[in-house]
């Protein structure tokens, strides 16, 4: 199991040369969610060009919070309004997002009749459901993925929508043929998958219908030093215990990158829909965990299958992507880093691992 705790937290651990040559390291969450809600010049325009307000369903997430900030910041008019909708279990969340000019309205997107509280906008941005549980309750998932996500189809029929999704949808693929692609066809493995699959079809036919602009936003995996695979490995590393290369690749990009993209995407939507792989370069586990331990002083420690290594992993071919969104990523290499300074640094830990070296689709 992986630990969510690391013995030795100390700043002093990291090599001085590592705090030289990052430009940013984030000494608090506070300092940590103003950067992952900071938008580009691109972000700005891409919103400019829009017009209308913006509405983010499921905010009160790992990456809902963060993204409506930035779509308020990224939005100079302030008559443009930017509502968050989540049921907002941790009050906290809620009352950071009103204090940075985000409005709020609390709602379970699940129940039938909800969304008749929730004004309509141009924008809107979907981003409610449900993957870990799943093994111990599919009926929630497919609740949360599905039957939530047929309500707010039909009731958002209309606007400009991007609807989160995974790179779960893929069959894993060889590394040699570069990582699916957005026109294969979708092989999901296990319920939660499944239901992701649902949740695509559900808005792609309302979409279809009604000749709505739909992005399929299929994230996978974002990184915000609280929790991703960097941290995930990272941990591992520190913690000087084995690390499992059996899945041997994985797509990784850092949530500041993710959240711009997430905004900008709403001005490629169309109908009929757009499907779009939003990830980073493919890169070895290896290459995280070496680059992690070089953070750290730390020699990695690969487990005894490390000559098992799967040729076939759940990765992503990003061409369309950096040709639709053209956008400068932050690199593996400081994201590793600062994963590294993030936890030796005392840094909070969401402690819910990504499980992306699951091979039987059980969340």
């Amino acid at each position: 199991m992986l630990a969510t705790s690391l013995r030795h937290t100390s700043r002093a651990f990291l090599p001085f040369h590592i705090f030289r040559s990052m430009n940013w390291i984030p000494f608090n969450e506070a300092d940590l969610e103003t950067r992952l809600s900071e938008p580009d010049s691109a972000t700005v325009d891409a919103l400019a060009r829009l017009g209308g307000d913006v509405l983010v369903l499921g905010a009160g997430g790992k990456m809902g919070p963060t993204l409506a900030r930035m779509a308020r910041r990224a939005i100079r008019d302030k008559g443009r309004r930017v509502i968050a909708v989540s049921r907002f279990s941790n009050a906290a969340v809620a009352n950071t997002l009103s204090e940075h000019g985000v409005e709020i309205l609390r709602a379970d997107l699940s129940e039938a009749g909800t969304l008749a509280n929730i004004p309509k906008a141009a924008n809107v941005i979907w981003m409610a459901g449900q993957k870990f549980g799943t093994a111990n309750d599919p009926v929630a998932t497919w609740t949360q993925n599905v039957l939530a996500s047929v309500h707010a189809a039909e009731y958002f029929a209309g606007s400009r929508v991007v609807c989160f999704s995974t790179g779960n949808v893929y069959a894993p693929g060889e590394r040699a043929g570069g990582g699916s692609v957005e026109t294969e066809t979708l092989v999901p493995n296990g319920e939660y998958a499944a239901s992701c699959v649902g949740r695509e079809r559900v808005f792609e036919a309302t979409s279809r219908r009604n000749s709505s602009p739909l992005l399929l936003f299929r994230l996978f995996y974002a990184c915000d030093l609280r929790y991703g695979v960097v941290t995930d490995i990272a941990l591992r590393v520190l913690n000087r215990e084995p690390v499992d290369v059996l899945t041997g690749y994985v797509n990784v990009i850092w949530q500041g990158d993710a959240n711009r993209l997430a905004l900008r995407s709403l001005g490629v939507a169309d109908s009929p829909p757009v499907a779009l792989n939003v990830t980073g370069p493919i890169c070895s586990v290896r290459e995280i965990a070496t680059l992690c331990g070089n953070a750290a002083g730390i020699e990695p420690v690969f487990s005894d299958r490390v000559n098992d290594i799967s040729s076939r992993s759940l990765i992503a071919n990003t061409d369309k992507l950096n040709r639709t969104l053209p956008h400068q990523a932050m690199d593996l290499k400081t994201l590793c880093e600062l994963s590294v300074a993030w936890i030796r640094g005392n840094g909070r830990l969401l402690g819910k691992p990504t499980n992306f070296d699951v091979r039987d689709g059980k969340y």
